[in-house]
């Protein structure tokens, strides 16, 4: 390889690594407008005649526990990276993702137990209120499974030893992707916690 193409490559690799973090925060502010409008509709739609109120699933909290959680697991692997200690790293990183399947469990629990007390998302027995709780729960677990399958990357890249305290630009970027799907979550929850 010529010393000229591999300049070429270095300004390439360059250019990406400066890239990369500005493209996932566009992303992620996209994201905020998308669940901004819904939370706006659901706003909005509090003001019809067949508004019912409910309260949350205890699933939904157990599901915000473990998203914490797992949030504080990824900030403690980052951090033990940091210091090139690769195994504890990848342990509580293996954690993170054990933390963010448990999540995913308690809202499809969540879901049930709304389905137990007669809330459903279609049908005849199904209201606005339950339809939009539901909608939104669904659409924010599909983020976080993007995430999940963004954990599983890092865990499979970390596991390959491609992370050092010098090198971690991947990592970085999964876990800003983490830890914004949480904080998403824990507005939404508030948000329907405080606001029925």
């Amino acid at each position: 390889m010529s010393e000229q193409t591999q300049s070429l490559q270095e300004e390439l690799s360059a250019a990406k690594r400066k890239s990369a973090k500005p493209m996932l925060w566009v992303a992620m502010i996209s994201m905020v407008m998308f669940f901004a409008g819904l939370t706006s509709a659901y706003v909005v739609s509090m003001n019809r005649e067949d508004w019912v109120t409910f309260e949350l699933p205890q699933a939904f909290y157990i599901s915000t526990v473990l998203i914490v959680f797992s949030s504080i697991t990824l900030w403690l692997s980052q951090k033990f990276l940091k210091k090139n200690q690769l195994s504890q790293s990848l342990t509580l990183l293996v954690l993170t993702f054990i933390l963010g399947m448990g999540f995913v469990w308690y809202q499809y629990v969540g879901f049930n137990q709304l389905k137990e007390v007669g809330l459903y998302f279609t049908g005849p027995e199904s209201t606005v209120s339950t339809s939009f709780i539901i909608g939104i729960t669904f659409m924010h677990v599909l983020h976080l499974l993007a995430g999940v399958i963004v954990l599983l990357v890092v865990i499979y890249n970390h596991f390959k030893k491609k992370y050092t305290a010098a090198d971690m630009l991947g990592f970085e970027l999964g876990a800003i992707f983490w830890h914004f799907v949480d904080v998403l979550w824990i507005y939404l929850f508030f948000f329907f916690y405080f606001i029925r």
